[in-house]
């Protein structure tokens, strides 16, 4: 398992976190009485709101609506709106400071607890308190509706958890039969009805003052000091506590009651907060020991733990839909995720097909062809490191076996595993090797390479496992990659080199910052290589061929069959062309790996271990490629069979020098004579000016037809624009004298002696300037 940090903030001390549902936003509340905005995949301020008096405990999103609430030591709870950025209302009621608030799945309520000792459930939509539940003797520290039962559990300094029945408070607020208070609404439920677990048909029972809207259930005892935080499995009858014993506890409910599991042992200090992965069985807690934890749900024994050097962690939040992670510290923010989402997998040369590892840890063969997964192959969960994804898959056609790769730094290993000859279901895999290695692949036919980036030593191995010869590399190799037969690629903190693993000498080397991906082009000719935001082409000597930075996280590539580089970031297909061209394809729902692009189809896995084929336009690459390459038959096949419009792509023509080809998507008048005088073909732009018939238009279209030597269209220019002067002088160097005659009599028709003199000037007509003088 491991720690990937994705954002991180630098403030005063967080207090609370919460995710948007949707969008990459994420809000943070602040000890300084700030909350603040933030988009934490460009790593930039949206915006803050100030309204609270001191310090900012809690912040929550709605699941559906574009609001959210805060609550802080100013015993105030403030609904906000998003769109408007500005505080909607306060809600008030709270005696002392409100430690946390959240909102309901379904219904308009607003859940808050407080040092006051109560909690109160509030309808936002009418502003109104509903709900006042007492009965913990000491500050509440945390309280919260469960997913889907008509459940609250809270956790107190009392040294109690306590869990109570609101189903009364469901009927009294919520529309008679058949409306959301119905009996029936849900019968469906595994848990029973809105009464929780024991069915919804029961009649709500009452505490000591009559009262039904909301009554203890079950508490739970066990911890020796207060509880800082307690929540529900999303699915599991199960309840999750830490508190200032330094434990973290299980607890189980059934229909009648509820008790202890088990308890994890491990923090050194008060556990802040504790919640459940939203998709693995594991338990992450965090506390002012400076640690986040995580457990095994089943086992109870601790997995993983990441310590931080100065910052005790107040709070730790999942993402709603995504394995990502907040937490709150004495200096600020982090979002983080637990491991790698990325599938592995390995394509299979010449067979057009793809195996990956899909998220049960089963191997299994996509066909291109048929556009489907073959069913699982082997079970590979046993061969690789619990909790850690396999990273690394590497395919030999020759002897049909795999190398896998999964384990991070001192427990990194690598398997070599025999594939069956034929499908049958998930065997059981037998390794015929495996070692410590932080990266494993195949460079010949009965040749393998690990590496080790502690020993950083290069092992070369033969099919039994055994080792037939090492190789010493220097300290800033981070990783391998397979570069060819015999060959792999170094990747260094500021290089990749190019090694000849026979020869143990490098080939070639290229100047780039944590490269982590390679891909070659189809025809061997080039190689693409990826960093977090940097994608750099060279051909196969290493030279540099393009270089672009990229804004968004670059998460993979493939080389299309025109020599185009496909490659996807967080919520994008994008390309990119040798001579840097570049540009956007699709938008993404969610983010995808590309392995390989046929036609109109692009072939991606997904986070979920999936292989989704995503349709794509590739006429706009397309074409800039065949532009690119002078293709120009191509060139008009597109234009004729496509529906490639748009002023980026006129743009682009223009300024790659392409004008003559803009004309053809174009018809806007204005526009079609800017092009048309720009590629000097006066026929276009002379029937465009005569449709526009402007000065300005006439005046273009004069300069040009003069710098080419038209005077036909020059005429017509003067004519239009009346330009009598400089008529007479066209007809003076083009000699022709008798549209100079004509001039001579029009200046004297209109009485204009200047003209009618010049004009006598040029025919050397001695009677008109003797009638002048005169």
């Amino acid at each position: 398992m491991k720690m990937l940090t994705k954002f991180e903030s630098k403030s005063s001390r967080a207090k609370g976190i919460a995710f948007h549902p949707r969008r990459p936003w994420v809000l943070v509340s602040l000890h300084s009485s700030t909350i603040q905005l933030w988009d934490y995949r460009m790593g930039t301020l949206i915006d803050r709101f100030e309204d609270h008096d001191g310090p900012v405990r809690c912040v929550d999103f709605h699941p559906t609506q574009p609001i959210f609430v805060s609550g802080g030591d100013d015993y105030s709870i403030k609904v906000w709106s998003l769109a408007t950025r500005k505080c909607m209302f306060t809600l008030t009621g709270h005696l002392d400071y409100v430690r946390t608030v959240f909102f309901h799945n379904d219904l308009p309520w607003i859940i808050s607890c407080s040092d006051d000792q109560t909690i109160r459930i509030w309808n936002w939509q009418n502003r109104q308190e509903i709900a006042c539940l007492t009965g913990h003797n000491h500050y509440v520290m945390c309280a919260r509706f469960h997913p889907t039962q008509d459940l609250i559990v809270s956790a107190s300094l009392d040294q109690t958890v306590r869990v109570w029945d609101i189903s009364g408070l469901r009927k009294k607020h919520s529309a008679p039969q058949g409306g959301l208070g119905g009996a029936n609404a849900y019968s469906g439920s595994p848990y029973g009805g809105p009464g929780g677990l024991n069915g919804g048909q029961q009649v709500p029972q009452q505490d000591i003052f009559g009262n039904t809207d909301a009554v203890v259930k079950y508490v739970l005892e066990g911890h020796d000091k207060g509880v800082n935080w307690a929540t529900f499995h999303p699915t599991m009858p199960l309840i999750v506590s830490g508190g200032d014993d330094r434990v973290v506890k299980l607890w189980r409910m059934s229909e009648s009651r509820a008790w202890e599991v088990d308890s994890c042992r491990g923090h050194t200090n008060n556990v802040s907060c504790v919640l459940f992965h939203p998709n693995e069985d594991l338990i992450v807690s965090v506390g002012e020991d400076k640690t986040i934890r995580t457990w095994d749900l089943n086992t109870r024994l601790p997995v993983k733990q990441f310590k931080r050097e100065s910052d005790r962690f107040w709070l730790i939040s999942a993402h709603q839909n995504m394995n990502l992670f907040g937490v709150c510290h004495d200096s600020g923010v982090m979002v983080f995720k637990l491991d790698r989402e990325r599938p592995a997998s390995a394509l299979v040369p010449n067979q057009n097909k793809l195996y990956f590892v899909n998220n049960e840890n089963q191997l299994q063969l996509y066909d291109f062809d048929k556009k489907q997964a073959s069913l699982p192959i082997l079970s590979l969960a046993k061969v690789s490191k619990k909790w850690c994804k396999i990273k690394g898959l590497s395919y030999n056609p020759s002897e049909n076996s795999i190398l896998i790769q999964s384990g991070e730094k001192d427990q990194a290993e690598y398997s070599n595993i025999p594939l069956p000859k034929q499908i049958v279901g998930a065997l059981d895999p037998t390794p015929k090797g495996s070692d410590k290695s932080s990266a494993a692949c195949f460079i010949a036919r009965n040749r393998y390479v690990s590496f080790s980036n502690i020993s950083h030593e290069l092992n070369v191995r033969d099919l039994n496992d055994a080792i037939t010869k090492t190789i010493k590399l220097d300290d800033t190799v981070n990783d391998i990659v397979y570069a060819g037969p015999g060959c792999i690629f170094l990747m260094k903190k500021a290089s990749v080199v190019l090694y000849d693993v026979q020869q143990k000498k490098s080939l070639a080397e290229v100047q780039i910052n944590q490269a982590k991906y390679a891909y070659w082009s189809a025809d061997g000719q080039y190689v693409a290589f990826l960093s977090k935001h940097l994608i750099l082409i060279a051909n196969k000597k290493l030279e540099v061929v393009m270089s672009m930075h990229e804004t968004i996280r670059v998460k993979s590539a493939a080389w299309d069959e025109t020599g185009a580089l496909l490659y996807s970031t967080l919520n994008h297909i994008k390309y990119v062309l040798l001579n840097g061209d570049h540009g956007t394809i699709k938008t993404l729902d969610n983010t995808l790996y590309l392995t390989k692009i046929q036609g109109k189809t692009c072939y991606c896995l997904t986070r979920e271990g999936t292989v989704e084929a995503v349709q794509i336009d590739p006429t706009e690459y397309r074409f800039k490629k065949a532009l690119v390459n002078k293709n120009f038959p191509e060139v008009l096949r597109i234009i004729k069979n496509s529906k490639l419009v748009g002023q980026s792509i006129i743009g682009y023509l223009q300024k790659a020098g392409y004008p003559e080809v803009a004309l053809q998507f174009v018809e806007d008048p204005e526009t079609r004579f800017e092009l048309a005088v720009e590629c000097h073909n006066l026929d276009v732009a002379l029937a465009e000016a005569k449709k526009i018939n402007k000065p300005i238009i006439w005046e273009k279209l004069g300069k040009e037809a003069l710098s080419q030597g038209n005077t036909a269209v020059v005429e017509l220019t003067y004519q239009q624009l009346h330009k009598l002067q400089k008529l007479s002088f066209l007809y003076l160097i083009t000699g022709d004298l008798n549209k100079l005659s004509k001039m001579e009599q029009i200046s004297e028709n209109r009485g204009d002696f200047s003209s009618l003199l010049q004009n006598a000037l040029y025919l050397n007509s001695v009677e008109k300037k003797i009638q002048i003088s005169n």
